[in-house]
């Protein structure tokens, strides 16, 4: 290759580019775009959950270092906070994986992951953030009357701290998410094939594959949440709409969950009807739509400068 492989030195990309081509540099190589999310892949593999371990085994020491293996176990199906707190804290590292791989592979500063202002529209973000409260909530509680009407109880053991975990790393984990998936991942993906709809797609296909076990109903809600916040990153030329509606859902799911059934039975969620998938998507494109317009009248930039 005629370009040095790692170039830590900060570039800006060339003007006019829309977000999924950031990553364009002046000499095509894509290549180090695939290699990238290859090694993004490997390192979430890797390093999330080592530092999930690593949180997990400080709380234990904290707890009086009861059995760890059943600890561990309960810890990690949410039956005790630090389990959602160490999963939460594990997922913040791709955070910095997106960063180094943008830094060092493509000699891009974070900001650019974020939007091609570059940086983040913070007035923006806020108004994405009210609009995914109303829009997302409305659309549950309209499908509370044509899909089951979860049973409202007392709130689980621990629920305080279960609901301050929530509301303090549930943010930072959904902005971790998209940094990498839609951020990176997306970013990569468009820049190797010089195609904004292989770096959508693609992006949500990985996001939906690492969430686990899911049967066809839920693969294709979160399949399509990855197309559609994919497609909102595009036209709106950042992330923030899709920070906004993942911290709204997380935190939301998580929190009701405290109310109907506990964390744990939110987490041990593989499958859903396809009912519960219409209206969630619903959810998603009603959201897509009034974000889309909510920036087209903040004249939000689409693309680089």
């Amino acid at each position: 290759m005629s370009q040095q492989l790692f170039t830590p030195e900060a570039d800006e990309p060339s003007g006019g580019l829309g977000y999924p081509l950031v990553l364009t540099e002046p000499v095509r190589n894509p290549v180090k775009p695939i290699m990238g999310v290859l090694l993004g892949v490997l390192a979430f593999v890797i390093l999330v959950p080592v530092v999930s371990q690593l949180v997990l085994r400080l709380t234990w020491l904290l707890r009086g270092r009861p059995p760890f293996e059943q600890y561990q176990a309960d810890a990690l199906a949410y039956e005790l906070p630090e389990g959602l707190l160490a999963s939460h804290l594990g997922l913040a590292m791709l955070i910095v994986i997106s960063v180094l791989l943008a830094r060092y592979l493509h000699a891009r500063g974070w900001r650019w992951l974020v939007s091609v202002q570059p940086g983040v529209r913070w007035r923006y973000l806020l108004a994405c953030l009210l609009v995914a409260l109303v829009v997302l909530n409305a659309v549950l509680w309209l499908s509370f009357a044509f899909v089951e009407m979860p049973a409202f109880r007392a709130p689980q053991a621990n629920w305080a701290v279960f609901l301050a975990i929530i509301l303090v790393t549930s943010p930072i984990q959904a902005a971790a998410e998209e940094l990498f998936f839609r951020g990176y991942v997306l970013q990569a993906l468009g820049t190797a094939f010089q195609q904004a709809w292989v770096g959508i797609v693609g992006s949500a296909l990985l996001f939906a594959l690492f969430h686990g076990v899911q049967n066809p109903a839920l693969f294709v809600n979160r399949f399509a949440f990855g197309l559609v916040v994919g497609f909102l990153v595009w036209r709106t030329g950042g992330l923030e709409a899709a920070i906004g509606a993942h911290v709204v859902n997380n935190v939301f799911a998580f929190g009701y969950g405290i109310f109907t059934g506990g964390v744990a039975a939110t987490k041990a969620t593989s499958a859903i009807g396809w009912d519960k998938a219409f209206f969630d998507v619903l959810g998603f494109a009603l959201f897509a739509l009034a974000a889309w317009w909510v920036g087209r009248r903040m004249r939000v930039a689409t693309t680089t400068p």
